[in-house]
């Protein structure tokens, strides 16, 4: 039996190239690690005609930032035609999106922090300080400023506008930051994120080593319950497939939804793959488990073979 070839599809155009191509190598070696055929494929962006070029029966497009995770890369995929991993064009555009993401909570009834879409640095602000501003379609914190006043909120959104277009103020919600993965519409271990100096930002994320990552922390068996079943309600809603991360504050009020994630990252510092290996699921398995789903759609239709008799 011919195994299938996976490309795996790493880099992009956006802030987050050096975590994608990370992630993309993790990948490749967990997949080779499985016992697949893969070809590693660094890329910046890709058109239709220059991606039927390359070779593969599957892509697995290890991509952050809103071109590789947020639409234009997936529709690039879809009018391919090939099986990818991950979600389709609508629901990357609406998962990378924080405002979008956030209206779908708030129609689910699912808590999230009063927030302020802004285009225009002309625009009154509505949410007050203490707040988050940050892109609204952006990830790995980046752009992320923590504001204790108005006049801090005006300048960071005078900061941001010229270079992202579309800015989110979010209320800040001091509380414990927890994390939920999800892998085949099954909802992994939850984590708990404690960084050293405060806030989870770019450089806690993936420059420092002191963010501690508790699997399984102290919670009561309620808040487990509710925060898993959320997320697999909110990402059923969002139209998530194969994978997810959706992000989560904790406070004595409850839980509040920060947002989702449709192609978490793969490398040593990553949630999801920890998550998933402390629910049985090492890295080659998660990573064949997730290529196999996406060939699974792609699949023809069985036919009923068996003779019949009259």
């Amino acid at each position: 039996m011919t195994l299938p070839l996976v490309t795996v599809l790493m880099g992009g155009p956006d802030g987050e190239r050096e975590v994608s191509l990370a992630s993309g190598q993790a990948v490749v070696a967990a997949l080779e690690h499985a016992g697949l055929s893969v070809h590693s494929l660094p890329i910046d962006t890709i058109d239709v005609p220059a991606l039927k070029q390359i070779p593969g029966d599957v892509f697995f497009p290890v991509i952050h930032g809103p071109w590789g995770e947020g639409g234009p890369l997936q529709e690039v995929l879809e009018a391919d035609g090939r099986p990818y991993v991950g979600s389709g064009p609508d629901a990357a555009r609406r998962c990378m999106h924080k405002h979008h993401t956030k209206e779908l909570a708030t129609s689910l009834g699912i808590p999230t922090p009063d927030w302020q879409w802004c285009t225009s640095a002309d625009s009154p602000i509505t949410v007050g300080a203490p707040a988050v501003v940050k892109p609204a379609a952006d990830g790995s914190s980046l752009g992320l400023h923590l504001c204790d006043s108005e006049a801090e909120i005006l300048e960071a959104v005078h900061a941001l506008l010229p270079i992202h277009d579309e800015v989110l103020i979010e209320r800040r919600v001091d509380g414990r930051e927890l994390t939920v993965g999800i892998v085949l519409d099954t909802a992994l271990p939850i984590i708990e994120i404690q960084p050293c100096h405060g806030v989870y930002d770019y450089e806690a994320k993936y420059d420092r080593n002191d963010t501690a990552y508790i699997v399984h922390p102290p919670l009561e068996s309620s808040l487990i319950e509710a925060l898993q079943e959320t997320s697999i309600r909110l990402c059923r809603q969002a139209g998530v497939r194969d994978l997810g991360r959706v992000d989560f504050l904790v406070d004595q009020t409850g839980p509040w939804l920060l947002e989702i994630n449709t192609m978490p990252g793969f490398t040593d510092h990553s949630l999801l793959p920890k998550a998933a290996a402390t629910a049985g699921q090492p890295m080659p398995a998660l990573c064949k488990a997730l290529v196999e789903s996406a060939m699974m759609r792609t699949a023809p239709p069985q036919t009923n073979t068996a003779a019949s008799s009259d």
